[in-house]
């Protein structure tokens, strides 16, 4: 397995190093290309590493593409909205805005959402070219981003973006494809709390069944080089040794 693991204390200190990362990365993109492209992921553990990030990055933001990597069909200044969050948390922050790119998740066509994101990252990136960076996260089931266990999203490996459905199908969401993941030039999972020790040993340690567990079509690819920082709480239940 080729994820790199580091541990840390706390989420404060996990979420540090987050930022690190996140800047370090961006200011060698910018160095080596005059561009930092990123897709974010929603949730209270980025909000915490936004808001720490708005407050000490000395990135060039005019030079930075932010793409997101799912949302809810919901208007942006829904409380429910990755998009809203990255606002208040990050964006709204930044002495200088960076450009932001976000789902159309207000569109009462999902589908047609999904097919108008799609024409944007065309405009981004070339057809075999991915973010620079991903940042997502591990949910209680396995999921990542808005690929959920069992869903058809899971196959999709000619798509950038498609529609989808929460578990349960009342809740419809939009989200990048594992094929559009697997382009990025480093994908970072963020993972903190006692609450996702178990499901990270499934992932990690578990049998593979990337069907239920969606996550693992990353993290259990030998041909990707993924990162995973997570803080020791979450951490806590994994048995075998990781490369640092």
């Amino acid at each position: 397995m080729s994820v790199q693991l580091s541990v840390y204390p706390d989420a404060q200190a996990t979420a540090r190093a987050a930022v690190a990362e996140l800047e370090e990365w961006g200011q060698e993109c910018i160095r080596m290309q005059n561009r930092y492209l990123m897709s974010l992921a929603g949730g209270s553990t980025p909000r915490a590493v936004y808001e720490l990030w708005a407050q000490t990055s000395k990135l060039a933001w005019p030079q930075v593409d932010l793409i997101f990597g799912d949302e809810r069909c919901v208007p942006p200044d829904h409380a429910e909205s990755n998009y809203g969050m990255v606002k208040q948390a990050l964006m709204s922050r930044l002495p200088r805005p960076p450009h932001v790119h976000r789902m159309p998740g207000e569109d009462p066509d999902p589908e047609h959402a999904a097919l108008q994101y799609e024409r944007t990252l065309g405009k981004l990136l070339e057809p075999e070219e991915g973010a620079d960076l991903v940042l997502l996260g591990i949910g209680g089931d396995g999921h990542t981003a808005s690929l959920f266990p069992d869903s058809p999203a899971l196959e999709e490996m000619e798509r950038r973006c498609v529609a989808t459905k929460a578990p349960g199908g009342k809740q419809r969401r939009l989200t990048l494809t594992f094929a559009e993941f697997r382009r990025a030039q480093r994908i970072l999972f963020l993972v903190v709390g006692k609450d996702k020790a178990k499901i990270l040993r499934e992932v990690l340690e578990g049998e593979f069944n990337p069907l239920k567990l969606p996550s693992q079509n990353l993290l259990r690819d030998n041909e990707l080089e993924t990162f995973l920082i997570c803080d020791e709480a979450a951490a806590a239940l994994l048995e075998a040794d990781y490369p640092e």
